[in-house]
């Protein structure tokens, strides 16, 4: 038998199991993913047991995924809301690294631990927010606009964080490195020079030779995967990630008119390869690990939840929005996400983070992710009847 194709016909059986079942309960299909990792897992049934391949493999999905972002979003017309996420993400990470400091400080933290909670304050998963605006008609709110382009910022500064890391290893500091982060500064000022440039543009020039690929269907999927794939490769070269290389393509190829096909073309591989990365995080949660310290998990969890909610609402409302929309931000903001997972990985291959802090990390990380939409929900239908209380009484 082929232990290959057995093992992926498992793995596609508990997706839809999952996706059915979650489906009643009205949640995104992303946690589906993470479940069906965690029943696949090594600690499970074993089906999959390598989850680093499977994550490589799942990266895929994440530059499609931004790919499809970058085509979907309205850049604004406005320069001070393109520069209101970039406020909002500074003030995000300085108070989240004087929440880390002071948590470090009471549990008597090692500086290279402290840093690593703050980079599990700062970066949120962009697949699970984007999936939580669409999925409550906010995309294309001033909110959910604001809250993409600080994950898009976040995109654009992990990059820098990871040649940080690399230089606190312990390495001298180069030529090489001095030259790698010029060039990821130089990117960056080039994505936004790109979106200035975008900026109240609904179409760009059409290069001819494209409309010879409108009814070739075969050719369609290939250009597709090639630019959103290229895009990506050429922004890691550059030191900036691959996502941010593949929104960047999707914003310009969202305004050339001859592209209209693309997204009928590729979807089908973003969802695939979406739930192989997701998948992936669900293998690699010790699941053992995870019922022998559930108590510090949980724990660890709510803080995660309770302070990153408190903290993104006070940016929110530092942004001039009202405490109701301030605090659904702060929900959606509420998890860290799969570039802390990255990190923490990072992190301990070169030793920086002892091992009880990578699996408590990861416990963490994974659970947030599962549990974010369940968040949301619970902070939302608060912040409702707070706020039909408040009206009962104004009107009053």
């Amino acid at each position: 038998m082929n232990t290959i194709l057995g093992s992926v016909c498992i793995m596609c059986l508990t997706i839809l199991g999952t996706m059915l079942l979650l489906r009643k309960l009205k949640q995104p299909y992303l946690i589906a993913y993470i479940l069906a990792g965690i029943v696949l897992g090594p600690h499970m049934t074993g089906i999959f047991k390598n989850a680093e391949a499977i994550e490589a493999i799942g990266e895929v999905g994440i530059l499609l995924f931004m790919f499809f972002i970058g085509m979907e979003i309205n850049v604004p017309d406005s320069h001070s809301f393109l520069l209101q996420p970039i406020i909002a993400q500074s003030i995000k990470i300085i108070l989240g690294l004087i929440f880390s400091f002071v948590v470090g400080y009471i549990v008597h933290l090692p500086i290279e631990s402290v840093m690593l909670i703050a980079i599990l304050f700062v970066f949120n998963s962009t697949p699970v927010v984007s999936d939580l605006l669409s999925m409550n008609g906010l995309l294309k709110t001033s909110l959910g606009l604001t809250i993409l382009n600080m994950l898009i910022f976040q995109d654009v500064l992990f990059a820098p964080i990871l040649t940080l890391l690399n230089i606190w290893k312990g390495e001298k500091v180069s030529t090489l490195n001095v030259s790698a982060i010029l060039i990821a500064i130089a990117g960056c000022v080039a994505f936004f020079l790109m979106l200035k440039r975008v900026r109240g543009r609904r179409q760009l020039i059409t290069p001819r030779f494209l409309k010879a690929l409108e009814r070739d269907h075969d050719m369609q999927v290939f250009t597709g995967l090639l630019i959103c794939l290229g895009f990506g490769l050429m922004a890691e070269a550059t030191g900036l990630s691959g996502a941010l290389g593949s929104f960047i393509a999707g914003v310009y190829i969202g305004r050339v008119k001859a592209f209209g096909w693309l997204e009928h073309s590729i979807h089908p591989f973003k969802v695939f390869f979406v739930a192989l990365f997701f998948v992936s995080i669900g293998l690699r949660l010790d699941i053992p690990y995870l019922l022998e310290n559930y108590t510090f998990i949980l724990l660890g969890t709510l803080l995660v939840f309770i302070s990153n909610s408190l903290l993104s609402a006070i940016v929110f409302r530092i942004l001039k929005f009202n405490w109701e929309q301030s605090w659904l931000g702060g929900a959606l903001l509420s998890h860290t996400g799969e570039f802390g997972i990255l990190a923490l990985s990072v992190a301990y291959k070169m030793q920086l983070i002892e091992f009880t802090l990578y699996k408590a990390g990861l416990g963490i990380t994974g659970l947030s992710l599962l549990l974010s939409t369940i968040w949301v929900y619970f902070l939302r239908s608060i912040i409702a009847k707070l706020g039909k209380k408040a009206r009962l009484r104004y009107s009053l």
